[in-house]
């Protein structure tokens, strides 16, 4: 199975989620959009459609940030990676743009997709992308200047936009996931919270180190 990091930011860096609702308009779309089939209807009842979907990709883990998101997903057919991304940014787009009373593009070109190819970057790359919002309220954790660790860890259970609440234990957007293959290696809660507290005191002596120049 090949594991791609998605990204995707603002044109100018602008923001793109503005409020609770657009953060989970994305989310809605992540579940609607993830299907070789038309959307049904785009509406909040689309999440809980009964027929069974098509998949294009497998979501691993995602985090939602003001101005950009990341993704970490897994092709489920052949072009499903390209289609996926194409519905979902034209989609969030159509409806930011109509909400905001806008015109023209949303997304800073199309989407950056990096194939994981090196087993370091695979066993950290569902830390990094879980720690981007930090960057909210602790952003001296990338460079190592971060001394007290739980309040970060307490920061990261209050966020609600990524997937980490979910491989903590806690239900937040379980249908959207595909968690059988991060599991193993993110092992349990302790285990999560031992790493992240390691990386975010020292994230130079941390093999994580080798992800953290990612944008």
């Amino acid at each position: 199975m090949d594991f791609y990091h998605l990204i995707n930011r603002g044109v100018d860096k602008r923001e793109v989620f503005s409020e609770d609702g657009d953060y989970l308009r994305f989310i809605h779309d992540m579940y609607v959009f993830n299907d070789a089939q038309n959307a049904p209807n785009s509406t909040i009842k689309a999440r809980v459609a009964t027929r069974k979907r098509d998949l294009l990709v497998r979501i691993h883990a995602f985090s939602l940030m003001p101005n950009h998101y990341h993704i970490l997903a897994s092709p489920a057919q052949g072009g499903g990676l390209s289609l996926f991304m194409r519905k979902l940014n034209m989609g969030y787009a159509k409806y930011f743009n109509e909400k905001y009373d806008r015109t023209g593009v949303l997304w800073q070109g199309t989407f950056k997709k990096i194939l994981i190819q090196r087993d370091a970057h695979f066993k950290y790359i569902p830390y990094y992308i879980h720690l981007n919002p930090l960057d909210l309220t602790h952003p001296q954790w990338r460079s190592g200047n971060l001394y007290n660790p739980e309040s970060a860890l307490d920061s990261l259970r209050k966020y609600r936009w990524s997937s980490y609440l979910d491989y903590n234990g806690v239900r937040n957007f379980p249908s959207l996931l595909y968690m059988s293959e991060l599991h193993p290696l993110l092992d349990s809660r302790k285990s999560q919270d031992e790493e992240i507290i390691s990386i975010v005191s020292d994230p130079e002596s941390s093999q994580a180190s080798s992800v953290l120049e990612l944008p």
